[in-house]
């Protein structure tokens, strides 16, 4: 399977990178490599995350308090938002319409 990322979610990635790195410096770049294992396990097991909507999934990050939203569409996996979980739920609703 291929990923894409949705620009508002490489924008919600950037922006998340950016505020954990300003924090402790290093702790961007974990954030990163805790979402590319997380992304690594959705495209390994596309079918295995929770499902939130009736085609879209969440899979949770352990150590950040952030999920990946993604849909499927067809031999692509495509990440919608990376949504810090204290949001307003759904916020993301939009793009998975459009």
């Amino acid at each position: 399977m291929k990923i894409s990322l949705l620009p508002l979610a490489q924008l919600e990635l950037d922006e998340a990178f950016a505020w954990y790195e300003k924090q402790v410096v290093g702790l961007g770049y974990e954030f990163l490599d805790e979402f590319d294992q997380t992304v690594r396990l959705i495209v390994s097991f596309p079918k295995m995350a929770e499902k939130i909507e009736v085609d879209a999934r969440r899979r949770l990050l352990n150590r950040f308090p952030y999920g990946v939203i993604y849909g499927i569409d067809g031999n692509t996996v495509v990440v919608i938002a990376v949504a810090h979980l204290k949001r307003k739920p759904g916020y993301w609703m939009s793009r998975f319409l459009a």
